[in-house]
């Protein structure tokens, strides 16, 4: 048996279409809308084949609906992690990122380029916090807060498209 997920792909294509939208719901955050377009697409041959299917669903949005995505994102080592609001997913990467015990100074700095980037973009930053710690976490922020707007609509759906691959992957066994 393969590591990682906890169905086959074979399973997945068997799932009823509410059952899809449930389990894939948030494999892009707050975007249960996503889960039932690609639920359509079904069957799948692979987990990749899976994985492809959200990044075209994302790829095919228009430039405002890609803003809604970014805004749904929580702010990073914000309000809502203090307060114990996020999505299960999205607390788990944090903590991962150790966004969770940050020092009083880095949480400080983090806050300051949140609210720079906020106030620039009207969405939060989104970057793959599984694949990142603090101190990339925080360079990667002063860099793109000078991007235009375009770009990180851009470079934010590309982060998206990784976080969401990590998510199906948690679900899905991995291709053999």
């Amino acid at each position: 048996m393969a590591t990682g997920g906890i169905l086959s792909i074979t399973e997945v294509n068997a799932l009823q279409s509410e059952q899809f939208e449930w389990l894939f719901g948030n494999v892009i955050e707050h975007c249960p809308e996503a889960a039932k377009k690609v639920a359509s697409k079904r069957p799948f041959a692979t987990c990749e084949a899976l994985k492809i299917a959200f990044d075209n669903y994302l790829d095919t949005l228009k430039t405002a609906e890609k803003e809604i995505i970014l805004q749904k994102h929580p702010e990073l080592a914000g309000k809502l992690l203090d307060e114990g609001k996020l999505t299960g997913e999205s607390q788990n990467e944090q903590k991962l990122a150790g966004l969770d015990c940050l020092s009083k100074e880095e949480r400080q700095t983090l806050s300051d380029f949140n609210s720079l980037y906020k106030e620039k973009f009207q969405f939060p930053f989104v970057i793959c916090a599984r694949e990142n710690k603090m101190q990339t976490i925080l360079s990667a922020i002063e860099i793109r807060v000078e991007n235009s707007k375009e770009d990180e609509i851009n470079l934010g759906i590309e982060e998206v498209k990784k976080i969401c691959r990590i998510r199906v992957g948690d679900l899905v066994w991995p291709d053999k």
